[in-house]
């Protein structure tokens, strides 16, 4: 399964709802945004990757040793996070309590999901799993994400109440992957079809449907969705060059860091905010916020 930017016990049930499709939306260009670039200090690499209610975000950089850290930014102030023993860490979710997610190597190279509490990190693996990729999380303490089964499938999950669910798209050949979830339940994420192409799906209710960007070469990914229900997300063009896009009721738009060169939207809040990185001279964070929403 095409992965974007080079992302990746309970009872388990496979949801297996018909899937729609919303692909018919005119794309339009969306501007009207602010647009703040986000380097952590010192960094080669930074990405943001999540962002709450507050505009509290957090994400990862590599420092010029080639080593990831996760990073929080709260009120422009940024700090590390890394658990320990960690190797490589990347901050992935916010939720508006504070609670951070993320995952992390240790020194044996073994890969493990974690939440962040009040100084407290639980790690987070689907029973039997081979690798288990927390992605998001909602103020409800439901977590989604990916895990990698025996027989090196992925599956996306759902924790609830300390049970875990399988969530496989029907249609999906190459796995699917659950990457936000807001707090009515809504999930989006990616799947791959028998052709090696992904497409972006959003589960309400126990229905799926398929998010396609209009004119897109093969990839199509939902990241991110706020509790008012606008999704963003990546997707290529025809040239194989990636933009960001919202869906907001209906319509589809890109959304692109302004000059910039190959663009993912990670996180939306319910302010309409979003976060993600884009490639000029190297990989950045960004911050934008539309033009009738102030700054936190």
């Amino acid at each position: 399964m095409k992965q974007l930017f080079a992302l990746v016990a309970g009872i388990a049930l496979v949801l297996s709802t018909p899937v729609t499709s919303v692909a018919q939306a005119t794309p339009l260009a969306t501007g009207n945004f602010t647009f703040t670039s986000i380097d952590f200090p010192g960094a080669a690499r930074t990405r943001a990757l999540g962002l709450n209610d507050h505009g509290d975000i957090v994400g990862d950089y590599v420092d010029a040793g080639g080593v990831r850290h996760g990073y929080l930014l709260r009120g422009g102030i940024s700090s590390n996070i890394d658990p320990p023993g960690s190797i490589q860490t990347r901050a992935l979710a916010i939720n508006n309590l504070g609670v951070i997610g993320g995952r992390f190597f240790d020194s044996s190279g073994v890969g493990h999901s974690f939440l962040l509490s009040h100084g407290v990190i639980t790690t987070i693996d689907f029973p039997g799993a081979a690798l288990t990729a927390l992605q998001g999380m909602n103020d409800l303490n439901q977590v989604v994400g990916v895990y990698i089964d025996s027989a090196g499938n992925g599956h996306g999950f759902l924790l609830n109440s300390g049970n875990f669910t399988t969530i496989d798209v029907p249609s999906a050949v190459t796995g699917t992957i659950a990457h936000s979830i807001n707090d009515q339940g809504q999930i989006v994420g990616e799947w791959g079809d028998a052709a090696g192409n992904t497409h972006g799906f959003l589960l309400n209710a126990g229905g799926f449907t398929s998010i396609d960007f209009p004119g897109a070469l093969d990839t199509t990914a939902a990241l991110g969705i706020s509790n008012n229900g606008q999704v963003v997300g990546t997707y290529d063009d025809a040239n194989g060059n990636f933009h960001g896009f919202q869906l907001i009721a209906g319509t589809l738009g890109t959304l692109d860091f302004p000059n910039g060169f190959g663009t993912q939207v990670s996180r939306v809040n319910e302010a309409g905010q979003v976060v993600g990185f884009y490639f000029q001279g190297g990989q950045h964070g960004f911050f934008a916020t539309p033009a009738l929403v102030q700054k936190p």
